[in-house]
């Protein structure tokens, strides 16, 4: 298949691209998949819009995305709009508003672009596809369970075979730093020698400060307890605060469910992950491809965040990265998408009435087909229908005859239209 996707780019700004016809079906593809497996767990559709009242939208919102939001003035409102950096929290203020009065859980799910603000350098995109889940209403681990158990099915669904689910506990890191005393500052440097796993700068951090040693035994943990299930049993042995305990206890609940349902095998855990503290408030988890160093979802429970639109309520989901899930599985794609169109009709000497009711048949029948309107001669219309994926060049003779001929062998057949119609694949 000549590919029309290898084409130069034009001038765009930084962290935001084109997607040309092949690329553009994978990234369709993925959300067919994904979304399939979110109505198959009795998920249903929403859609936020893509600009809200920034004063509204921020609620929602940490520090971090509310710096990376993109804003402006409306001209017709005199109040300062903004781009949304992330989809969940238009699902909650939705759910926390248009659908309070329904009873819960509400199982919600959407696909769309956000926009967000990235560092000039750091080449990482600015315009990202998301597609994920909300579950609200439910403060069970089998809720978090079940958030674990849907992605890695949408890993399968999408074609992975090589991944792991990593999973965190907010609340386990939050209760190991409860037991410091630490400024400010201090506390935020000894976070990002924690969230780097730099064990050296760790310790030398912690002598800064006043701590006894129970507690500086815990921190120095969290640099180490990644791993499998093992390291909750690990975890348990080290940490005496309470706060950090019901965190494992939960960990453990979420691990004897997705033994039930036989997943466990996908997961592993790290109780020094930080992604989120800003957002979650529990069980938080990332899925990685192996190769690809990025995540292409992550997840997690956030049960504050109801509330900051009026109406609490605990809640749970993920959302798919489908730029990084298409990047970390294009070669795998290849055999599976491809924008292909069945037959370009072909007609010359003034058959166009006849080559139209020919090719509104061919769609009625189930394949797809457009009309060649260009007049050339058929070696330029087999060249054509090769660079454009056409899989056959249909030719209507001047005779009223059919002819199939295969754009890159050039392999021709005779055939009559009722012949044609009765195929089911090309």
């Amino acid at each position: 298949m000549t590919n029309i996707d290898a084409m130069p780019e034009s001038a765009l700004p930084k962290g935001v691209r084109d997607f040309l016809p092949l690329k553009a079906a994978k990234v369709e593809y993925l959300q067919q998949q994904l979304r399939q497996v979110m109505a198959d767990w009795g998920f249903h559709p929403v859609i936020p819009p893509q600009l809200e009242f920034f004063d509204l939208l921020e609620k929602g919102l940490g520090n971090d995305l509310q710096a990376r939001a993109f804003r402006f003035d409306d001209r017709q409102s005199g109040r300062l709009l903004a781009f949304p950096p992330d989809i969940t929290p238009q699902i909650a203020r939705i759910a926390a508003t248009r659908m309070r009065d329904l009873p819960l859980p509400l199982r919600l799910c959407y696909s769309g672009k956000v926009l967000r603000h990235t560092e000039q350098q750091a080449g990482k995109d600015r315009e990202i596809f998301q597609a994920g889940v909300e579950l609200i209403g439910l403060a069970q681990a089998e809720a978090d369970a079940e958030m674990i158990a849907m992605a890695i099915e949408c890993l399968q669904r999408s074609g992975a075979s090589d991944f792991t689910l990593d999973i965190g506990q907010v609340e386990f890191f939050r209760g190991v730093m409860d037991g410091l005393a630490l400024p400010g500052d201090l506390a935020r440097r000894v976070t990002g020698a924690i969230g780097r796993k730099d064990s050296t700068e760790l310790k030398a951090l912690l002598d800064e400060g006043d701590i006894d040693e129970s507690a500086r035994e815990e921190v120095l943990a969290l640099t180490r307890l990644f791993g499998g299930r093992e390291v909750l049993a690990r975890a348990a042995k080290l940490v005496k605060n309470p706060r950090s305990q019901q965190a494992l206890n939960t960990l453990e609940e979420v691990l004897a469910l997705l033994d039930q349902y036989g997943l466990a095998e996908y997961v592993t855990f790290d109780l020094g992950e930080l992604r989120g503290l800003d957002y979650h408030t529990g069980i938080t988890f990332q899925g990685f491809l192996q190769g690809y160093g990025q995540a292409v979802c992550s997840g997690g429970r956030y049960d504050g965040l109801m509330a900051n639109y009026g109406s609490p309520a605990p809640a749970t989901g993920f959302t798919f990265d489908l730029l990084n899930l298409l990047f970390a599985l294009d070669p795998i794609l290849d055999a599976q998408v491809a924008p292909h169109t069945d037959l370009l009709v072909y007609a010359r000497d003034g058959a166009m009435a006849q080559a139209q009711k020919l090719t509104y048949q061919l769609r009625a029948a189930g394949f797809s087909a457009a009309r060649d309107m260009i007049e050339r001669s058929r070696d330029e219309a087999l060249a054509y229908a090769q660079l454009m994926n056409y899989r056959q060049l249909l030719v209507l003779t001047a005779a009223g005859g059919l002819s199939l001929v295969d754009p890159v062998t050039r392999r021709e057949e005779a055939l009559t239209l009722e012949e044609l119609l009765k195929r089911k694949t090309l």
